[in-house]
């Protein structure tokens, strides 16, 4: 129901102001529409203050049951009573509501317009009764300015529901107002045209305490739902729509620590292998696309209430409750038989493997990061397995890890100290045995320690960057070395991506040759096919400033990369090096003999000589000089030696020429 009020003083600027259903309009059109919890909210801020209400209510008790105690008058102590009940029932129904506030807002609102109404209609009646019936001048006054102030305060305490405000506001002015105005008294009738100007003012009072009110609490609910959006957002992977890092982290430590003290859990870190090449060959759209792919597959494959996360790049992140080992193992293979399944995309066909390291609760861990540190490492060592592998964390990877830590930390000390040794291995030209170069390789020899092997300290070392400062000391020492040589003998230095990819990188190299004494030509740079797995400019770049001032290039490691020959007919690559898995590894034979003989033959036509790797046997190295290759290298001929003995054996390779020479003479 809607009720206007044809009031000259509810005019606002030649606009009728209409109240009804708690809305407040200007003309015939709203000024906006208060949404269900906008209305709750401003119910709820009625019942906000009791003590207010119970103040009010003992003041008005008191004023009133003065006022009929000193008039004597039996309808003014009527009207007295009726104010007490109705002024005590406010209160204990405020009190009540107040605790429970569970009902409907237009209940609350209806519940409190009743009580509000009757008192205010109570107060009013005692003043006009007071004023009609010529009681004591005092009393009238008391009630006059009693309800005069209950009218005031009701702006600002009520203005959450204007029609109650403006309700309870006109029921107690209007007949106080016309009681004044009907007196016979000059100054009575006075104070009757001042309560009818006080109740426009106080109406606009009211009008305005609403609009700020409805206002801030309008704007706290966007706050609300604009902080609540970007908590959301700020714990969810806005490609997959998985939980983020952070996410997971919170969903986590919940289970773990509301969870009973019987509960397992498993945790499960997986990571793409070799993702980066989708990213590299088809673009980082598509590599989301695939990212997405593998959610959904994850949603599919684990049970409804595990946890799952992006953490960023190609790892995800999931957890469940389990009861064994076995179910875990289960459930890991089933994941990783669904995401090695190829998926189409835009006419891609793309197949994509993974790797699982795996941590369990309590097993390995009781709170959230030790399970995710212990989950993590046991990844790192399901990567070093191979592709598409599953590792569950045991004690051992933890000490393996203490290992590694002691050797990076010790690192670094170690060039200071001189404790690294360089050793060469030479490569041997097939056709004449003799030595045409050497590869200079890094020796560890620490002092409590012992030798420390290649395979574990330079891993560690590209981990941590110390790659970069020892790739510069071997590179430095191998050229000093190698000036010493026959002009005709080069000397190979392993490079590693991050040592290319450092700044000056290359100014670095020719700096250390030109300390040297060696000329350019003699350096022989062996890179893997990994190094160009990123599209850099700055490898672009370190390669060619090299190859532009002599020094020659090998790409190492021949067939265990990707994409192979695009790398070779886009680089000026010297030398290729088989490697050794195609010579005397497990998959040695029949087909990797007819491989050789492919490689051979391209080198041939391109100018390129092929190094076979790993010769280890006559038979060996018979095959690879059948199948074309040029070069040799393995414990066949030489493992690798210091750098005294290598020039020990340079001279013993020249000695023996010298005699095969003669000889040749001779003959």
């Amino acid at each position: 129901m809607i009720t206007i009020l044809p009031l000259p003083f509810l005019r606002n600027h030649g606009k009728i102001l209409i109240f009804g259903s708690g809305k407040i309009f200007k003309g015939a059109k709203p000024t906006s529409v208060i949404d269900q919890r906008l209305r709750r909210t401003l119910v709820d801020s009625l019942y906000s203050n009791p003590m207010s209400l119970l103040i009010g209510a003992l003041c008005g008790v008191l004023v009133c049951a003065y006022t009929a105690y000193v008039s004597d008058d039996e309808a003014l102590q009527i009207v007295a009573w009726v104010l007490a009940g109705v002024a005590l029932t406010r209160v204990a129904v405020m009190v009540a509501v107040r605790n429970v506030l569970r009902a409907k807002s237009s209940t609350l609102e209806l519940l409190f317009e009743f009580g509000a109404f009757a008192y205010a209609g109570s107060v009013s009646l005692m003043a006009a009764l007071a004023i009609l019936h010529n009681v004591s001048v005092e009393a009238q006054m008391v009630l006059v300015v009693y309800a005069v102030g209950y009218a005031t305060a009701i702006a600002p305490r009520n203005a959450g529901r204007p029609f109650i405000a403006i309700g309870q506001l006109l029921a107690v002015m209007a007949p106080l107002t016309g009681a004044l105005l009907l007196s016979d008294a000059l100054l009575v009738r006075v104070l009757g045209v001042v309560a009818l100007l006080h109740i426009p003012s106080t109406v606009s009072i009211t009008i305005n305490v609403y609009r700020s009110l409805r206002t801030s609490i309008a704007e706290a609910e966007t706050n609300e739902r604009l902080a609540r959006k970007m908590e959301v957002l700020a714990h969810t992977d806005i490609v997959t729509g998985l939980h983020n890092r952070a996410g997971l982290n919170d969903v986590l430590a919940a289970q773990v620590r509301h969870g009973g003290p019987d509960q397992r859990i498993a945790l499960f870190w997986l990571d793409l292998d070799r993702f980066k090449e989708v990213n590299d060959l088809l673009g980082h759209q598509m590599g989301d696309r695939v990212l997405s792919e593998i959610a959904r597959r994850l949603r599919d494959s684990l049970p409804v209430d595990a946890g799952i996360a992006r953490f960023g790049g190609d790892e995800f992140v999931f957890f469940c409750q389990i009861d064994d080992r076995a179910q875990c193992e289960r459930l890991a293979n089933r994941v990783l038989d669904q995401i090695t399944r190829p998926m189409r995309l835009d006419g891609e066909r793309l197949e994509v493997s993974s790797s699982i390291g795996i941590a369990t609760m309590p097993e390995d861990g009781v709170d959230a990061d030790r399970l995710m540190q212990a989950a993590d490492l046991a990844l790192y060592h399901a990567k070093q397995d191979g592709r598409g592998k599953l590792r569950f964390f045991d004690d051992e990877m933890t000490r393996e890890l203490a290992n590694r830590r002691e050797i990076e930390a010790e690192l670094r000390q170690a060039i200071q100290r001189d404790e690294l040794s360089l050793f060469f291995q030479p490569i041997i030209d097939l056709q004449t045995g003799r030595i045409r170069c050497f590869e200079a390789l890094a020796r560890w020899f620490h002092p409590t320690r012992g030798e420390i092997p290649p395979d574990q300290f330079i891993p560690v070392a590209e981990e941590c960057g110390a790659i970069v400062t020892l790739g510069n000391w071997l590179t430095g020492e191998a050229a000093r070395a190698a000036a010493a040589w026959p002009d005709d003998i080069s000397v190979a230095v392993n490079l590693s991506p991050m040592q290319i990819k450092a700044p000056g990188a290359a100014l670095g190299i020719l700096s250390a040759i030109r300390d040297a004494g060696l000329s350019p030509d003699r350096l022989e740079l062996e890179i893997t096919e990994n190094v160009f797995l990123e599209d850099s400019p700055s490898i672009a770049m370190f390669i060619e400033d090299l190859a532009r001032a002599g020094v020659r290039f090998a790409l190492d490691d021949f067939g265990t990369g990707y994409s192979s020959l695009s790398y070779i007919n886009q680089w000026p690559f010297s030398k290729i090096k088989v490697d050794r898995s195609f010579v005397s590894g497990a998959q040695a034979g029949r087909k990797s003999d007819a491989i050789i003989r492919a490689v051979s033959q391209m080198g041939r036509t391109l100018g390129i000589e092929i190094v076979a790797e790993g010769l280890e046997t006559t038979e060996q190295v018979k095959a690879v000089r059948f199948a074309g290759c040029t070069l040799g290298q393995g414990y066949h001929f030489s493992r690798a030696i210091p750098a005294y003995q290598a020039s020990l054996l340079l001279a013993e390779d020249r000695s023996s020429q010298n005699k095969d020479m003669r000889s040749h003479g001779t003959a």
